[in-house]
């Protein structure tokens, strides 16, 4: 088994209710840190499971075992190029040189901001990049594209993901397989 560290916004719990960390507690999320911030309920997981998909889909069931809403999942999927180095464990002066394309080809395009200072990428589509030119383990390219799933199945409504993100985790581990042959 495996530790994996993520985040879950949440909404929908009364952060005065005298109830509030047991109920989450005794939902099953014995392994996670439960703050109110901001308006909202963050609960910081530290799960241990298999894999990925396991570890973010049991815990969405957990949550909502809790009585609490998702709103999405953490890390941020929009990164900025100093966000990509730091995941990557890169300089930014490299990742600047690979979105320019002065030192790779095909990085992905900003999805946001697309004309600031400070475009934002798809963290799921960077960590493939990064993944197939071989700049990070193909493990963290399938962990985000875990992650990018689960929040398109939470902004659906959807709560029960198991099946849907070991798909998600299969389909990129087979992609970056083949890609990488």
């Amino acid at each position: 088994m495996k530790t994996f560290e993520f985040s879950i916004i949440a909404s929908g719990v009364d952060p005065t209710a005298d109830d509030f960390g047991d109920r989450f507690y005794d939902a099953g999320c014995d392994d996670a840190l439960v703050a109110f911030q901001k308006g909202h309920t963050i609960i910081d997981f530290a799960r241990e499971a298999k894999s990925i998909d396991q570890a973010i889909a049991s815990a969405v069931e957990n949550v909502c075992a809790a009585g609490a809403k998702i709103d999405r999942i953490e890390p941020d999927p929009l990164v900025n190029l100093s966000e990509i180095a730091s995941r990557a464990d890169l300089t930014r002066a490299a990742i600047s040189n690979y979105a320019k394309g002065d030192r790779a080809k095909n990085f992905p395009a900003p999805v946001a901001r697309v004309t600031s200072d400070t475009p934002l990428y798809d963290w799921a589509e960077v960590a493939s990049w990064m993944a197939l030119n071989k700049k990070i383990p193909a493990e963290v390219a399938i962990s985000a594209g875990v992650l990018k799933e689960a929040n398109i199945a939470i902004a659906a409504g959807e709560t029960h993901l198991a099946k849907r993100l070991k798909k998600r985790a299969q389909d990129d581990a087979a992609a970056l397989e083949s890609a990488a042959a």
